[in-house]
């Protein structure tokens, strides 16, 4: 830990940064717009450096100083966390319970497909469903709060092992009236005149930003994007004739709407795999098994792991040659 620096600072310093509003970051940490100055008042005056330049009080942006601490800061955090979550699992038994993280939206099948899985030299194993956004599966994996997740397009991270398992593209949801509803396959330039109803930058951030590059490089201006959580809130816009949803293939699979058509995007920029995450320096012989065993059943459908070097894990997994299918 920093000396001479409380968790609470670390927290405080990486919400303002983040936020870069006392208001909104005070908010979030539940705490009083003084109580946080304050912290951060006193954390630059002992250790005699800036963190955020200020105009009038306000926060305008990170200094280099602030920069490199709130890096250091998050991972620091990070330790802190994983060392709870192994200290509980060892209390609990780490050989008797798997946590896996997956998104509200992720496919059925997958998930089954984990709650199916036996492994004979785990007779008693018990497996913990944890549902979470994308970007908080990928920080639970990286502290040990969830041994492995299913994550759409996962950061590129040599802190984490993603093996690809599935095709992940995106649909577009459409009034049956729209231009191009007649079309097999849409770009982003079908859409250009349209609203866009996209799903909330907090549900996967990497794949929001994805949507608005594309958008940028082709010239397009998205009139107001109206920003949802849940699937059948994006549907029932569309069936208002409020404009176009854009939607991960989970989330598309299940619209049934009379007047709205489902259609795949086909913008190369637009195509992503859904991965099973671990930690890169993951030594569990049961999280290896109970990977293989799982991936064995889209070994078809795999391209190899996204790490240029291979952690213990991918070594020992075997991912660097296709897992053969399963026996009958």
């Amino acid at each position: 830990m920093f000396p001479n620096v409380e968790i609470r600072h670390l927290h405080a310093v990486i919400a303002l940064a983040e936020e870069l509003n006392f208001t909104r970051a005070a908010d979030r940490l539940h705490i009083t717009q003084p109580a946080l100055s304050k912290q951060i008042t006193d954390l630059e005056a002992e250790h005699q450096f800036h963190l955020f330049t200020r105009h009038k009080r306000r926060i305008v942006e990170l200094t280099d100083a602030g920069r490199l601490f709130v890096e250091e800061a998050r991972s620091a955090l990070s330790h802190t966390e994983r060392a709870v979550h192994f200290a509980r699992a060892a209390h609990d038994g780490s050989d008797s319970i798997l946590t896996i993280g997956h998104s509200p939206y992720a496919n059925h099948d997958w998930v089954s497909a984990m709650l199916a899985i036996r492994l004979p030299l785990y007779p008693r194993l018990g497996i913990r469903l944890k549902t979470q956004f994308a970007m908080e599966s990928v920080h639970s994996v990286l502290v040990g709060e969830v041994n492995l997740a299913l994550v759409t397009a996962p950061p590129q991270d040599a802190q984490i092992t993603a093996v690809p398992f599935a095709p992940a593209p995106l649909y577009a949801a459409l009034p049956e009236n729209h231009p191009a509803a007649h079309k097999e396959r849409l770009v982003l330039q079908d859409l250009a005149k349209d609203e866009w109803i996209l799903f909330a930058k907090r549900v996967h951030p990497l794949l929001h930003e994805a949507i608005m590059d594309t958008a940028r490089r082709e010239s397009i201006a998205p009139k107001h994007a109206h920003d949802v959580f849940a699937p059948q809130e994006a549907v029932d816009l569309v069936s208002d004739h409020i404009g176009i949803a854009i939607l991960t293939q989970p989330m598309a699979r299940g619209i049934h709407t009379a007047g709205v058509v489902v259609k795949p995007l086909s913008d190369a920029s637009l195509c992503f795999k859904t991965c099973v995450i671990l930690r890169a320096d993951n030594t569990s012989r049961l999280i290896e098994e109970y990977v293989r065993m799982f991936l064995r059943k889209y070994a078809s459908q795999r391209l190899p792991p996204r790490q240029v070097k291979a952690s213990p894990s991918a070594r020992v997994l075997g991912w660097k040659t296709p897992i053969p299918p399963s026996r009958p």
